[in-house]
């Protein structure tokens, strides 16, 4: 879970290097940290039993 919280504080520094609209710092950022709630609650980050 807190690779994606780094892959969206990467996307905005990103972001800024190539100096993109302001538009793109809300879209970016939001949809890969609502992706990982998504995923959070589909169970892809659970550890199964016995690995």
């Amino acid at each position: 879970m807190l690779v994606l919280l780094a892959l969206a504080i990467g996307a905005i520094a990103l972001l800024a290097a190539v100096k993109a609209d302001a538009v793109w710092f809300t879209i970016v950022p939001i949809g890969i940290l609502l992706f990982s709630v998504v995923a959070q609650s589909l169970g892809w980050f659970d550890k199964k039993a016995g690995n």
